[in-house]
């Protein structure tokens, strides 16, 4: 198990990759300016989704990460 410190650092390194380095500083920023419930967000986020819904994405997704740009 990761330390709060070892996951922080993590976290921080996986958005950078993720977003860039300006666009992941403005991720946080935005996290810090406006009040936000990550869990809340995560069991609303797909309410309104069907399981064959979710797969077609999921299956497209797939597909763009496979493809080179």
């Amino acid at each position: 198990m990761k330390t709060e410190s070892e996951l922080r650092l993590a976290g921080v390194r996986a958005l950078i990759a993720a977003l860039g380095p300006v666009d992941a500083e403005r991720f946080i920023v935005a996290l810090h300016r406006e009040p936000f419930d990550y869990t809340r967000w995560r069991g609303d986020q797909w309410q309104d989704a069907t399981v064959a819904a979710l797969a077609e994405q999921a299956r497209a997704l797939r597909v763009r990460m496979a493809t080179p740009d």
